[in-house]
Order: C-alpha cells, then sequence, then structure tokens
C-alpha cells in the first residue's frame, strides 16, 4: 500500500493575513516621524543621518511670575526660587534660559497628561518640581516628576524652568 503525502500550501488569504500581521507589528517598532516619539511630539533627532529640523522662530515674549520647588533626589529637600520674566529675573539661577523655554513652551505645557493617553513605562528619574503663579495671565498651579514617559516629556519642555541643579540623573 502506498501513500503519498500532500503538503498544505497556505492560500493566498492566508498569505495576505500573514504579509498584513508582520507591517502591523513592524509599523510599532518603526520611527514615527525624524525626531518622534509616542510620548514627545516635539522632540527633536540629532542623530547622525537624521533630517534636520526646520529652525524654529524665536518665540514671543512671555510674561511670568512664578515660584518654582524642585526636589531633585526625590526625598524631600527643595529648593524653591522665583522666576519673573519680561523683563526676566526673580531669584532663578538662569532667568534668560527659563523664560526662553517658557516663551517655546507656552501655557499649554503646564497641562497635565490627558486621561487615556498611552504613556511609555519609564523611569526618568526620583524628581519632582511644583510651579505656581501666572504665565501670561493665566494662573497656574502645575506639578512635575519623570515617572513616566508622558511625564518626562513635560519635564523635558520645561527643564530650564526647573534650574541647572534639577538632579537629572
Amino acid at each position: 500500500m502506498s501513500r503519498t503525502m500532500t503538503h498544505a500550501w497556505p492560500t493566498g488569504a492566508a498569505i495576505v493575513g500573514t504579509v498584513a500581521l508582520a507591517a502591523l507589528l513592524l509599523a510599532g517598532c518603526a520611527p514615527l516621524e525624524p525626531g518622534g516619539s509616542p510620548d514627545d511630539p516635539v522632540s527633536s533627532d540629532d542623530s547622525p543621518g537624521s533630517t534636520p529640523s526646520p529652525i524654529e522662530a524665536p518665540a514671543e515674549p512671555v510674561t511670568a511670575d512664578l515660584t518654582i520647588v524642585v526636589d531633585a533626589t526625590g526625598e524631600g529637600a527643595t529648593q524653591t526660587f522665583t522666576l519673573t520674566c519680561s523683563p526676566d529675573g526673580g531669584d532663578h539661577p538662569d532667568p534668560a534660559a527659563a523664560c526662553a523655554a517658557l516663551a517655546q513652551a507656552g501655557v499649554e505645557a503646564f497641562a497635565p497628561t490627558p486621561r487615556g493617553v498611552a504613556c511609555t513605562e519609564q523611569w526618568g528619574g526620583p524628581q519632582v518640581a511644583t510651579v505656581q503663579g501666572t504665565v501670561d495671565g493665566e494662573q497656574i498651579s502645575a506639578r512635575f516628576d519623570r515617572t513616566d514617559g508622558c511625564q518626562i516629556s513635560r519635564w523635558d519642555r520645561l527643564a530650564p524652568v526647573f534650574g541647572p541643579d534639577a538632579g537629572l540623573v
């Protein structure tokens, strides 16, 4: 008795489905835009071979009167300073850089991450900062930390506001 073995080749639909699944999986690993990331849509990519970003025009000056409290270690030892913009001043260690960061980021940088936004699960350090006061006439009361990708992006947008000794590790 002779047995004939047959090999079942995938059908056209199975091949198309497999290719589509592979493409979707690979798309999740591909870079978004030059410099883009799911957590920081305003980041830039300075890696070799990347497409240079257009130079951003200087932001309009911002008016601000803020009190910033920074815990660089997450252990409760805080540093407090004031910042005013237009004119730049206060006892902030670098008011010009802080006011430039505020002008570039805008008042929106103080908004919390919206509910339902997926953030990468990464830890950026123990730093915590609070900012209270006014920016362009709007009342500000915001907390910043580095507990996930979204929070790290929020921190990074305003890093000069937290001072040069914010303790980034």
